[in-house]
């Protein structure tokens, strides 16, 4: 795709002078035993300083995505900028509002990725979470799939999700994690208080990590033969039944 193409630059001057640029690179390619010359022991020291993920792959890969002098780097520009959850979080409840959180854990099916950012924009949720690695990137059909949204709610990326959800913990909100071996309902559980929804894949579901932090472990009731729901129209349900929650919480 041509904006995808667009958003790639590649050669270790070109990265390295984009990080010092302060530009946000969504994910960065190095050729596989490249070798070890001070340049490229910089582009590495830079990008675990920046936290930005990177992926040592065969030469063929990087040959794929283009055939001009690459130098054994490829990296691909962010189309937003990232937040950290630590400075989102306090400027929720700063604001006296109770936060909203969705985090994403394998989720990385594009379409799902930017259907849930929708979604999580039209029902007020005050941020998404997603991992650093092994989540879906932030494409351009992402961007979008949202409507935007992924330009309007705070995208908070991490290498640690274990350790996000356990800081979400210590700061009050309620962690519930969606499973399909629960028969706990989502319709019996209370969502009119800080609240994170944690949504797995639909081939693995969440990460036992992750379910063992959870507070709450519930269930969408389905009354068809078939066994789950699509993740983005899952996230939607949970999101919307918290909306319902709340509002009938300030009506009262």
């Amino acid at each position: 795709m041509k904006q995808e193409k667009d958003q790639m630059i590649f050669g270790v001057r070109a990265v390295l002078e984009a990080i010092e640029a302060g530009r946000e690179l969504e994910k960065v390619y190095l050729k596989r035993a490249s070798g070890n010359s001070g340049l490229l022991r910089d582009l590495r020291r830079r990008l675990r300083d920046a936290r930005i993920p990177y992926q040592q792959v065969p030469p063929e890969k990087l040959n794929r995505i283009t055939r001009k002098n690459h130098q054994g780097v490829i990296a691909y520009l962010a189309l937003i900028s990232y937040s950290s959850i630590e400075q989102v979080v306090p400027g929720i409840y700063e604001k006296g509002e109770d936060p909203m959180v969705v985090v994403l854990d394998q989720v990385t099916d594009v379409r799902n990725f930017g259907a849930i950012a929708r979604t999580a924009e039209c029902s007020g949720a005050h941020a998404i979470v997603i991992p650093e690695r092994g989540g879906a990137r932030i494409t351009s059909e992402a961007v979008k799939t949202s409507a935007g949204a992924l330009h309007r709610v705070p995208v908070c990326r991490h290498e640690d999700l274990t350790g996000v959800v356990a800081y979400l913990k210590e700061a009050g909100l309620s962690i519930i994690a969606a499973s399909e071996k629960t028969e706990s309902s989502l319709y019996d559980t209370t969502l009119s208080v800080p609240v994170a929804f944690i949504m797995g894949a639909e081939d693995r579901g969440i990460s036992t990590s992750l379910l063992e932090l959870a507070d709450q472990r519930v269930r969408i009731p389905l009354q068809g033969s078939i066994a789950s729901l699509n993740v983005s129209v899952a996230a939607g349900i949970m999101l919307y039944e918290a909306v319902r929650q709340r509002t009938r919480s300030l009506e009262g």
